[in-house]
């Protein structure tokens, strides 16, 4: 497994929490404490996955609100409330990765999106975040 997907993976864990627990608006001490956690129980040391799923999950937390709104014109027919926490979560991150990584080529952050979801969501859950993220995609396409 490459290290940029276990960081999705434990961005993924870190907003997945986040998310359960209704703390994004939290003190970014708190925030740290559950990223430093996930951090000690899952991860090899390794810079390039830290620094990787840290960015991933401040950003998403950074953006949450331009990122929802995405969800909800993208997914209209499923309030945010109603997406499954993980198809939710790997969704903001892909969609993050998306709209405001330019490290990451768009192809590659679907792909990445699918992935996840096929191993941690339900058994649409790929279908589902592809037609999200591939209709997000098309939009940006569209706008450049």
């Amino acid at each position: 497994m490459s290290e940029r997907r276990f960081a999705r993976i434990i961005a993924l864990q870190v907003l997945y929490q986040l998310d359960f627990l209704n703390l994004f608006k939290e003190k970014e001490e708190k925030i740290e404490e559950i990223f430093n956690y996930h951090l000690k129980e899952f991860t090899p040391s390794s810079g390039e996955i830290v620094d990787f799923s840290k960015k991933l999950v401040k950003g998403v937390i950074e953006k949450i609100e331009e990122i929802n709104d995405y969800l909800k014109k993208f997914a209209p027919a499923w309030p945010i409330e109603r997406i499954s926490l993980v198809d939710r979560n790997i969704l903001r991150i892909g969609i993050y990765e998306l709209l405001f990584l330019k490290e990451t080529p768009p192809k590659v952050a679907i792909n990445e999106s699918i992935e996840l979801a096929k191993s941690f969501g339900s058994e649409s859950s790929g279908r589902f975040v592809n037609g999200v993220l591939g209709a997000i995609y098309e939009e940006i396409k569209e706008k450049n």
